[in-house]
């Protein structure tokens, strides 16, 4: 049986991420935290600092709303690899510089800067959410934290990225990343396990047209 907190917590996110879309396509704001919402997004930093490789599952849901499933792996600094499962096509793989997104089944993809996304924060050899992005939106029940951030340096454009902490747990629960236009993606991750050195060649990854740095 699912117990009050389970559901409340579930409520809350329902709730958090129906705001968020509205509020992404808002003009971007830097909110003023208090002392106890910095100390706990410094929490966030801080266990994005406990690790340098990660591996686990991940569910996805797209804009459209379809699901996808998965395993990733997490190498940092700058390394990530996405690999869904049939029959979504489509495989992530980070290399430190570059994000490729490809289409296993015709060996095509595309290619755009690791520094101009927002998986660069979460990648980042060192993290400090306070020092390098805006804190837009921050929001917490039951020891749920959902903060939606914006680089500094607007490196990401109009992006933006939401990050769900569960403080009970100490860790990623999920994140949202959400474009200009309010558009939606959300991964949440699961069998999460810390330490783990992963194969170097999950971050290798060809594909047959050239990188395109435009996007």
């Amino acid at each position: 049986m699912t117990s009050f907190t389970q559901f409340s917590r579930r409520a809350f996110l329902g709730a958090a991420f129906a705001a968020l879309a509205a509020f992404a396509v808002s003009p971007a704001r830097a909110m003023s935290l208090t002392p106890e919402q910095q100390a706990a997004v410094n929490g966030i930093s801080d266990y994005l600092n406990s690790f340098k490789t990660l591996q686990g599952e991940f569910t996805q849901i797209s804009p459209k709303g379809n699901l996808s499933r998965g395993v990733f792996y997490i190498s940092k600094p700058g390394k990530m690899r996405f690999e869904y499962a049939p029959p979504n096509p489509f495989l992530i793989v980070s290399d430190g510089t570059w994000l490729t997104v490809k289409n296993v089944k015709k060996e095509k993809g595309d290619q755009f800067p690791l520094s101009q996304t927002p998986l660069r924060l979460v990648l980042a050899k060192k993290v400090d959410i306070l020092k390098d992005t805006k804190v837009l939106d921050f929001q917490n029940q039951d020891g749920i934290l959902a903060v939606t951030l914006e680089d500094k340096e607007n490196t990401l454009g109009s992006g933006q990225l939401t990050l769900v902490f569960d403080q009970t747990r100490n860790a990623l629960q999920q994140w949202v990343v959400i474009d200009g236009k309010g558009r939606r993606t959300t991964v949440s991750l699961e069998n999460v396990q810390a330490g783990v050195d992963p194969d170097p060649q999950l971050f290798v990854v060809k594909i047959e047209r050239e990188r395109n740095k435009n996007k």
